[in-house]
């Protein structure tokens, strides 16, 4: 952690002089990002790249952005932070990018830091919540989801207001486990509600049916589940082989779609939180807007609330290009971006300014109903 913090103080000292602003011609305006496409969690990223493009075709049907096409390159890092270098570097050296995409991952986003600064680029919209990039300004970087400390202050305290005082955490031994346990912890000191256990599983070997009976022996009233991907629906389903029947609880990176299909019925009650506004909520215009153009491209395609934050991060990001006029570059798309007050798409709301890049701070959360979806 201390190593990251180091760098992000280096690389937000550094500025956004002299950008280079490759990936910008007459034409088009070409996007990349290194993402987990494979293992656990690609099926869930996927969905992310899936809603993007969703947002990015319509833009280029109606003749793109200033008559510019938006061209949306990802490749695969399997969640692998050397790997995710070596991609980011292939997307700015070779293929030219303008800008890295919604990339996802915590270590791997420290990890491409220092390209984004070498190339004097800007990374938006990457799939993380961890505080030490919003509590450490980068010029460089602009956030759009609420930060996994807002998720955990909101979930901490949803268990102590109910008066719950056995409260369990299950992680994977990763970097984003390791980052969600932190954060939780931080608001377990601040709710001064203690977890009677911490509960983890090996990344490489991770054995569900031990952890289902740890939980089992610490005999919680709730679990909050820090993970994602398949990890979080197989843990549940080792705990659900025991005697145990605890409230399950989870972060915005736990998938429904995974959810549905993984646990069926066995699902309802789970309690998710959840940083963009409800597929339920019509009324909203950026709802409104993906749902329409989803059922304009495929009549029975099921919404996807991992889809739709893809979509969200993908019509931030052509406001943007909207708002850097056609003379765009790394330096009119920051001003326009730090200048442009709050942009509301109805209740999720993003504000910019010169020394922040946080975005959302939007957080709900929601419980799986008998049906398979979730409410409000």
């Amino acid at each position: 952690m201390l190593r990251i913090l180091v760098l992000l103080a280096a690389l937000g000292a550094a500025g956004l002089c002299h950008a280079r602003n490759e990936g910008v011609t007459p034409d088009e305006i070409r996007l990349g990002a290194s993402a987990v496409l494979s293992g656990p969690l690609g099926p869930q990223t996927a969905q992310y790249g899936e809603g993007s493009r969703l947002l990015f075709d319509a833009v280029n049907a109606q003749g793109g952005v200033h008559g510019r096409m938006i061209r949306y390159t990802t490749l695969d890092d399997a969640f692998d932070a050397q790997k995710a270098v070596e991609n980011t570097r292939k997307l700015l050296e070779t293929d030219k990018v303008f800008m890295v995409y919604n990339s996802t991952g915590t270590a791997q986003t420290a990890a491409i830091l220092p390209l984004i600064q070498e190339h004097r680029t800007l990374l938006f919209g990457p799939v993380t919540g961890a505080s030490v990039f919003r509590e450490n300004f980068n010029p460089h970087v602009f956030h759009v989801r609420a930060g996994y400390a807002s998720e955990a202050q909101k979930i901490v305290s949803q268990l102590r207001q109910q008066g719950m005082d056995r409260v369990a955490v299950f992680y994977q031994d990763d970097g984003l486990g390791k980052t969600l346990l932190a954060e939780l912890k931080k608001a377990s000191a601040q709710e001064k509600l203690p977890f009677v256990a911490e509960i983890k599983v090996d990344p490489k070997q991770p054995d569900f049916a031990a952890a289902g009976q740890a939980t089992e022996k610490a005999q919680p009233q709730a679990v909050i589940v820090a993970t994602a991907g398949t990890t979080f629906t197989y843990y549940i389903k080792g705990v659900q082989a025991t005697s145990a029947r605890p409230t399950y609880y989870g972060f915005s990176v736990a998938s429904m779609d995974v959810i549905q299909r993984e646990l069926k019925e066995k699902a309802r009650g789970i309690i998710l939180a959840q940083i963009m506004p409800s597929l339920r909520s019509t009324t909203v215009p950026v709802v409104a807007e993906y749902l329409a153009l989803l059922r304009a491209k495929s009549p029975g395609a099921q919404p996807s609330a991992s889809q739709f934050e893809g979509f969200v991060h993908a019509r931030l990001l052509v406001e943007g290009l909207r708002r850097a006029g056609r003379n765009l570059s790394t330096e009119s798309f920051t001003r326009a971006m730090e200048e442009a007050g709050e942009i509301s798409f109805g209740r999720f709301n993003v504000k910019y300014s010169p020394k922040n890049h946080n975005g959302s701070t939007y957080v709900e959360l929601a419980i799986v109903d008998a049906e398979g979806s979730l409410r409000y």
